[in-house]
This record gives structure tokens, sequence and C-alpha cells, in this order.
């Protein structure tokens, strides 16, 4: 009997061999790994896309920092320039052509790092992530230097300055061109039109059925599970507590000059380019949601200490030394919060809702960027600028509490520790990172029983 047995069970095994080789092919011809692009394909794409992006980005940051700087020279002693309000019909139609530019950079952001950015990722949280963390390090790259070499063609001549910063653009524009047109034809994906949901009207249709469908891309994006960090991250556009026109005019004013404050530029964009190294490392570590309501926090305590020694009784220099040092602090958190919300959107928002969704988001950061303008035109005098600085501060404290009720609406908790600080996780070298779930987040039950 025992014969049989051992040639029953070698029968078996061969069933079981080949059973599992009639599988494999099936395995191997799977749609999605059969329209994969390889890394070669991908790096390659990638390049293009990096390429297009430095042209549009360098251009867009030289603007932005000459447009004020060039305007504060013109204007020294109120605010108001840099709050979008002019007086001679030449400047207010500069103030239009700056307007379409800003247009321009919105559509292309829109397109290519809402939308574009996901498709050339196929589905891939790695490639996600070095996609979104070198973009914003190409955009704060080009932050740290174009105001540098701005500033410093300024110190030499500011005509020089201008004719640099207008004549960048039309001598980029070609290759920038050229490096999107590639991306686009390397993946016939990007090619496919994005079906839309809830707001397409007819062609010719009348002004309130437009304003219908205005209100229902609204009704979409404040509806959407994705509304809060995304209203949060739009939120934090109401703020004068930045290197851009209010606060560089402001620290002219009171007597810094232009080559210092590019130089203060650069120290608060290599702020801002650390967290594009520390953000992904967080996020792998205890997933996109936690670490999004650590950089918030990070960002609130340091947007309170600067607003503080606006209220000081303290010398001039002491208040520029101090709030200068919260705001660079500042920027980890602002772009770790950044790449934390924009993984959250990119994960969640639907293929068909990503151009409304996105659309919407840049609608309200615009209008409350309006808002941080219209907060200097009625504080227009450099010592009021504590008042502007105080609203901002209590945007970032709202955006904080919004970004926390979604946390809480997703873990059941805002803060647990013990996962990730508890001394028998660790490793030698550091913390051990966090189990994720599908979603991303770490595996807890509501009310946090397991983490």
């Amino acid at each position: 009997m025992e014969p049989s047995h051992r040639h029953s069970g070698e029968e078996g095994n061969n069933l079981l061999e080949s059973a599992s080789i009639e599988e494999q092919p099936n395995q191997v011809e799977s749609p999605e790994d059969a329209n994969r692009t390889t890394e070669a394909e991908f790096h390659r794409v990638r390049r293009l896309l990096y390429t297009s992006h430095f042209f549009s980005t360098w251009n867009s940051r030289t603007f932005e920092f000459g447009a004020f700087l060039f305007l504060a020279a013109i204007y020294p002693h109120t605010l108001l320039p840099a709050s979008g309000i002019l007086g001679p019909a030449g400047l207010a139609s500069l103030c239009i052509l700056a307007s379409v530019e800003k247009q321009g950079i919105i559509l292309n952001t829109v397109s290519v790092e809402r939308d574009w950015v996901v498709v050339v990722a196929e589905g891939d949280e790695a490639r996600l992530s070095t996609l979104n963390s070198q973009m914003r390090r190409i955009d704060l790259f080009c932050k740290l230097v174009a105001p540098l070499a701005v500033s410093l063609l300024d110190a030499v001549s500011s005509e020089l300055a201008i004719a640099v910063t207008g004549l960048l653009p039309i001598t980029s524009v070609s290759a920038e061109y050229f490096a999107i047109a590639r991306v686009y034809r390397s993946l016939p994906a990007l090619a496919i039109p994005r079906a839309t949901k809830g707001n397409q009207q007819p062609a010719g249709s009348s002004f309130k059925l437009r304003v219908t469908g205005a209100c229902s891309g609204v009704l979409t994006y404040v509806r959407h599970q994705a509304f809060l960090p995304s209203f949060a991250l739009a939120l934090l556009y109401l703020t004068v507590l930045s290197f851009a026109g209010q606060m560089i005019t402001y620290l002219l004013a009171i007597g810094l000059s232009s080559s210092a404050i590019g130089a203060l530029r650069g120290v608060a964009a290599l702020s801002e380019l650390s967290a594009t190294w520390l953000g992904p490392k967080i996020m792998e570590r205890i997933g996109p949601i936690r670490a999004g309501i650590w950089f918030l926090n990070w960002q609130m305590m340091c947007v309170t200490v600067a607003c503080i020694f606006f209220w000081l009784d303290a010398p001039p220099t002491v208040v520029a030394v101090g709030t200068i040092s919260a705001v660079v602090a500042s920027r980890i958190g602002l772009w770790g919060f950044d790449l934390s919300a924009q993984m959250i959107v990119q994960e969640e928002v639907e293929a068909e809702l990503r151009g409304t969704f996105s659309s919407q988001e840049f609608a309200f950061q615009n209008i409350f960027e309006m808002l941080s303008f219209a907060s200097t035109i009625v504080f227009a005098r450099p010592d009021q600028f504590k008042y502007p600085a105080t609203i901002s501060a209590g945007a970032v404290a709202l955006a904080g509490v919004l970004y926390a009720a979604f946390v809480r609406m997703r873990r059941g908790h805002l803060v647990h520790l013990s996962k990730c600080m508890d001394r028998d996780h660790r490793k030698k070298y550091g913390w051990s990172r966090v189990e994720q779930d599908e979603g991303g987040e770490g595996h807890e039950l509501v009310g946090g029983e397991r983490a």
C-alpha cells in the first residue's frame, strides 16, 4: 500500500505543478502589466516633464518677485501698489497682463500637476510621491534662485532687470513647449478625453444655465470626501506672512535692501526644499493624513510666534529678526502639508472629477489670495502690517481646525502616539514604519481601538 500512496502523491504534485504553470501566462498577460510603461520609459517621460515644469516655474517666479520689486521702487512709501491699487493707466494695463499670466499658470498647474502627473504615475504610489516631491522641488529651487538673480540684476540696473525678466519667457517658450509635447505623445492615456460629471452645459446655453453649471461645480467640490484637506490648503493662501508682495514691500519700507530680501527669500526656499525630502519620508512611515496634521500644527505654531512679534513693543530690528525667523521655519510645515494634501486629493478624486475639483480648489485659493491683498489695502501703512499678519495667523488656525475635523472623521482620533513612538516598535536607527491599509493610513478602528 505504501508504493501506491507515494504514486498517488506524485500524481497530485504533478497536477499542482501543471495548474500553476497554466496560471502563470494569465498573470503575465494581464492588461495592467501590458499597458504599464517600463522604468526606462517612465524616467524619460519624467525628465521631459521636469524640463517643461522648470521653464514654466522659473519664468513665473522671476516675474512674481520682480514685479513687486519694480513696483516698490516706483512707490516706496505705500503698500497699495503691491495690493493691486495703481493710478496711471499704463500700470493698470500691466496688471491686466499680469492677470493673464496668472491665469495661464493656474491652467498649467491644474492640467499638469493635478491630472497629468497622476496619469504618468499609472497608479503607482511610489511614482506619484516621487513626481510630486520633485515637481515641488523644482518650484522651490526656482523660488530660491530666481529672486536672487533678479535682485542682483536690480542692484546693477532696474532697466536691465526689467529687460531680462521680459525676455526670458520669449526665449524659453519653444523649449518648454517641445518638452511638454513629447510627454503628451509618449503617453496615449493623456490623449483620452476626460469625461466630466455634474457641470456640463450644451453649447450656446443661456446665462442661467451657465451659472447653474458653475454652482454645480462648487457643490461637487464641497460634497467630495477630499474637500476638507483641499479647502484647508486653499485657506493658507490668505496670508501676508510669506516672502511675496506685501511682506517684501513691508521689509523694504523698514529699511531692508533688495539684495538682503532676495537672500532671505533664498533661505526660506531652502527651508521649503527640506520639506520636499522630509515630507515623502514621513508620509511613507505614517501616511499622508497623519503627516498632514503634524506639518500643519508646526506651521500654526511658527505663524503664531511671527504674529506675536508684531505686537511686541520692541525695536524694529528685533521685530524683523523674530518675524523672519518664524516665517522661515513655518515654510517646512506649509510645504509638507501641501505635499500631504496633494497626495490625498490625487488618490481620492476620481479621474472624471479632477478638472472640476482642482479648478474649484484654485478658485478658492485665488479668492483667499485676493482677501490677503484686501487686508493690505485696508491697512496700507507699513506700521499697520501687524493687522494683516494677525488675519493670516487666524486663517492658518482655521485651516488647522478644518483639517483636524477631517482627520477625526477618518481615524476616529487626532493623535495616537503608541504605534509610532513605542520603544518596542523602534529599530536601532529610528522609528519603524506604521502599517498601512488600502487607503494609505494605519490599521485603526473608529475610536482608536487599534493602530
